[in-house]
């Protein structure tokens, strides 16, 4: 922090809230959050837009906390939230809870999560036992709505974010009816990456004179990370590679196009002596979670993900990105790289490329703006080594109890996060280890998880859910 950069405190953030940040190590204001918070605590409303990794979720959580810190705090009726968060995906409705519970300690405010592939009933009980903040995935909030278990007439403070995204996934009706279901004075932050696909439609509804913050655009390079081109000569070179690039000692993330895949690459480095776990749609909520906080505790060193991973799951260090399969557009290719160059530090994003993709994928390039050149490559290649650096050693794979069953709808998963929480998160199950399925072995003694190991080259292995 230079000596004309703002301190928290210069930008009007409270005392409180500060020693929250202070004692999370947290002290300088990333661009973003420098840019939009003395408007935000002013009431404004705020559009503001920045890349994935960027700063967006402290950004909002301090003036949602410090909006209802006053004679509101601690005192939302039964069903009646006094803020609203809206996020699109499971993972991010639970990192983004984590940041915000410190913060809304401070001042004795409760936080709950909703989302599908939960069981109801946990939510409604933290619901009935008057949570202040809601942070919530739009289809489940909805069934709720229509069920008159929750109502929105209380809330003070909406927030949008990821709007880009889920417009994607086609939220957007449902987006628009829960909005409309605020009051129409409260204030409204919404944070996107791009204005694109119906998003500037509900900036123009929901938002009042807003105060536009735009720290860069969606293509914008990251000066921290580095992209390569990786061309194969097939099937037998891909894999090769692959392997190879998943035997480092810090965190990376693989990618993969299909559920299937990420499941069977993610049992195969676990077999090869690579703890890894897969992250997909698939997976019971619990799964998840456990798999998640596997990669996070350096359990598992490997993530291997289809795209619901692209977007909010936050764990710090990943050092590489693989893009195992290409993805299908331009806007994914961003967004799993972003898992990566996170918060200042560095990081490497790789795209295996089979002969018959090339095409495509320097398309694809030009359309993210990326400027990366391939190169032809081995299992033995420099380019490939460098990345590699000093492999860690083999790890025995734990002896398969049982297979984690696909999620079969909502209710039969628990997460450790949908309950209400005051300034800390539930026990999840702690892993133990990777069995040999690729799934992460826990005990259920209910003893919450921690980082541990995976320390890279940014230096701190932190937990998955303590996001900025």
């Amino acid at each position: 922090m230079t000596a004309s950069s703002p301190t928290f405190a210069d930008l009007g953030v409270r005392a409180p809230l500060v020693r929250v940040l202070t004692a999370a190590g947290i002290e300088a204001p990333f661009p973003i959050q420098a840019d939009t918070l003395p408007d935000s605590l002013a009431g404004r409303d705020v559009l503001g837009r920045g890349r994935t990794g960027s700063g967006k979720t402290l950004a909002f959580a301090i003036p949602v906390v410090s909006r209802l810190s006053g004679d509101l705090a601690g005192r939302a009726r039964p069903g009646h939230p006094i803020g609203l968060v809206l996020a699109p995906t499971r993972e991010l409705a639970t990192q983004i809870a984590a940041v915000i519970e410190p913060l809304a300690q401070s001042y004795g405010l409760s936080v709950t999560t909703i989302f599908g592939g939960v069981s109801q009933q946990r939510q409604e009980r933290a619901l009935r036992t008057g949570a202040d903040i809601v942070v919530a995935c739009p289809g489940r909030l909805e069934d709720l709505m229509r069920q008159r278990i929750v109502h929105l007439d209380a809330v003070e403070i909406t927030v949008l974010d990821e709007a880009d995204h889920m417009a994607d996934l086609g939220f957007l009706p449902v987006v628009t009816r829960v909005l409309a279901a605020t009051p129409a004075g409260g204030q409204r932050l919404l944070f996107s990456a791009t204005l694109d696909n119906g998003v500037d439609k509900l900036v123009r509804r929901f938002l009042h004179d807003p105060v536009r913050h735009s720290v860069d655009e969606e293509t914008s390079p990251v000066e921290a990370m580095t992209h390569h081109v990786f061309d194969l000569d097939g099937a037998d070179s891909k894999k090769a590679v692959m392997e190879r690039l998943a035997s480092g000692r810090s965190r990376r993330i693989l990618f993969t196009r299909t559920k299937h895949q990420a499941r069977k690459l993610a049992k195969q480095l676990t077999q090869a002596g690579i703890p890894s776990v897969d992250l997909h749609g698939n997976l019971s909520q619990n799964a998840r979670d456990r798999n998640l906080a596997a990669f996070a505790d350096g359990t598992a060193r490997v993530l291997v993900a289809t795209d619901v991973a692209a977007r909010g799951v936050h764990v710090p260090d990943v050092e590489l990105v693989v893009h195992v399969d290409p993805p299908a557009e331009h806007k994914a290719y961003l967004h799993r790289s972003g898992r990566t160059a996170r918060a200042g530090n560095t990081g490497d994003v790789v795209t295996l490329v089979l002969p018959e993709q090339r095409r495509d994928v320097a398309v694809l390039l030009r359309k993210a703006a990326i400027d990366a050149k391939p190169q032809r490559v081995t299992v033995d290649s420099d380019a490939v080594s460098a990345l590699v650096g000093d492999p860690a050693p083999y790890v025995t794979p734990s002896v398969a109890v049982h297979q984690d069953q696909p999620r079969q709808g909502a209710g039969r998963g628990r997460a450790h996060s949908t309950g209400q929480h005051r300034g800390g998160q539930q026990g999840a199950r702690r892993p133990v280890g990777v069995r040999a399925d690729g799934s992460a072995a826990s005990r259920g003694d209910g003893s919450g998880s921690r980082s541990g190991g995976g320390r890279g080259r940014g230096g701190r292995g932190r937990s998955a859910q303590t996001s900025r």
